[in-house]
C-alpha cells in the first residue's frame, strides 16, 4: 500500500499565448478549457473518414485494401478509442459549443461517433438518462451489483446480457419514468445505426464490417469493462454512496490522455464538474474519502485493475492502494478489504436491472 503520492496529474493552465485557430475556436466554444476537444475533433475526421472511404472504394482491393484496413483499425481502436470516448463522455454532461452554435454540438455525437460504433443518442440516454440518476443500484441496467466483480465469467454474462438486451432494458427503463422523448431518441438512435450497417453490408460487407460493425463491438466491450472496473469494489451495507460504490485512479497516464476520466468518485458526486477540476477536488475532499473508505489507486488504470481483478492478483493491487488516513496495518489487510468489496450483493425484493418498481 501507498501513502498519498503528489498529485501529478493534469489542471488547467492557460497558455502564454493563443494562436489566431485557438481564438477562432475560443469564440465557438463554451470553455476555454475545452479547447483540445475541437482539435481532436477535427483529427479524427480528418484521419479516419478518409480512410473509412477508401474501404469503401471498388478500385481499392487485395493488399491495399487490408493494409489501410489494418491501419484503420489500429488508429481507431488503439489511438483515439480512449480520448475520444472520454471526450463523447465530457462534451455529453457539458456541452462544448455556446448556444448560438448549438448545431455544432451534434458532430461528435452524429458524424463521428458511428465510426467508433457508437450510435446516435444511445450514449446519453443511457449514461446521463440512466447511470446517473441510478448510481449503479438496482434500476440501472448496468449495475455491477449482482456479479461476482473478480470474476472472468461474471463478466462475459455482464457483457452479453448488455450487448443482447441493453437497447430494450434502456428504452424499457425511460419509458417506465415517462421520459418518452429520450426514451423514442435512443431507439431511433441504435435502429439507424443497425439499419445503416445493415444497408452498407449490401454495397461493401467487409468493409461495413472494418469500418463500422467491428467498432461497435470493441466499443461496447470497452465501455462495459471501463464501467465494471470503476463500479467494482462496492460496499454491501452502503451500494448509492459514491465514495464506496466507485474508485479514483490517480498519477497515471491515462488521465493525461482521455481527461482525468480515472477520478470516478468525484463525477457521480458532481457529474458536470469540469475534468480539470477533479484533481482539486480530490485535494480538497480528502478528509471525505478518508472517512468514506474510498478505494483510490495510485499508477494503474481502469486496464491494469481490470487484468489484475481477472487475474486474482490482489498483491498488486494492494501494493497500488492509497492507504488514506492510515487505517491499514500491511498489505494483507488490504487485500482482505478489497475481496470483500467484490462479493455479489442482491437487489431488493421485487427489483432486477433495468426494471421499474
Amino acid at each position: 500500500m501507498l501513502t498519498l503520492p503528489a498529485n501529478t496529474d493534469p489542471v488547467f493552465a492557460p497558455p502564454d499565448r493563443y494562436s489566431a485557430f485557438d481564438r477562432f475556436l475560443l469564440r465557438l466554444i463554451r470553455d476555454p478549457r475545452d479547447l483540445p476537444f475541437p482539435y481532436l475533433s477535427l483529427k479524427v475526421f480528418f484521419t479516419l473518414v478518409p480512410m473509412a472511404v477508401l474501404l469503401y472504394l471498388p478500385g481499392v482491393t487485395g493488399w491495399l485494401w487490408w493494409t489501410i484496413a489494418v491501419v484503420y483499425f489500429y488508429v481507431n481502436n488503439i489511438t483515439y478509442k480512449g480520448p475520444f470516448g472520454l471526450m463523447l463522455h465530457c462534451t455529453t454532461h457539458r456541452a462544448l459549443y455556446k448556444p448560438e452554435h448549438n448545431w455544432l454540438n451534434g458532430f461528435i455525437p452524429y458524424v463521428i461517433a458511428p465510426f467508433f460504433g457508437q450510435s446516435p443518442d444511445t450514449y446519453r440516454a443511457h449514461h446521463v438518462g440512466m447511470h446517473h440518476v441510478e448510481n449503479n443500484l438496482a434500476l440501472d441496467e448496468s449495475s455491477t451489483m449482482p456479479y461476482q466483480r473478480d470474476s472472468g465469467w461474471g463478466f462475459l454474462r455482464y457483457y452479453f446480457t448488455f450487448l443482447f438486451t441493453g437497447i430494450w432494458t434502456l428504452v424499457s427503463y425511460l419509458l417506465g419514468r415517462r421520459r418518452n422523448k429520450l426514451a423514442w431518441q435512443a431507439a431511433r438512435g441504435e435502429a439507424i445505426f443497425l439499419l445503416m450497417c445493415a444497408a452498407l453490408c449490401l454495397v461493401n460487407a467487409p468493409a461495413t464490417i472494418a469500418v463500422f460493425i467491428l467498432p461497435f463491438m470493441a466499443f461496447r466491450l470497452v465501455a462495459m469493462a471501463g464501467n465494471w472496473v470503476q463500479h467494482t469494489f462496492i460496499d454491501p451495507e452502503d451500494p448509492g454512496n459514491s465514495f464506496r460504490n466507485s474508485i479514483t485512479c490517480i498519477n497515471v497516464k491515462f488521465n493525461h490522455k482521455c481527461w482525468n476520466d480515472g477520478y470516478h468518485i468525484s463525477h457521480h458526486i458532481e457529474p458536470t464538474m469540469h475534468w480539470t477540476d477533479h484533481p482539486r477536488y480530490f485535494r480538497e475532499h480528502l478528509a471525505d474519502f478518508e472517512r468514506e473508505r474510498a478505494v483510490v489507486f495510485a499508477g494503474l488504470n481502469y486496464l491494469d485493475v481490470f487484468i489484475l481483478l481477472m487475474r486474482d492478483r490482489y498483491d498488486l493491487l494492494a501494493a497500488r492502494f492509497v492507504d488514506l488516513g492510515g487505517r491499514f496495518a500491511n498489505d494483507a489487510e488490504v487485500e482482505a478489504f478489497l475481496r470483500s468489496r467484490v462479493v455479489p450483493i442482491a437487489f431488493a425484493p421485487g427489483q432486477a436491472a433495468g426494471s421499474v418498481a
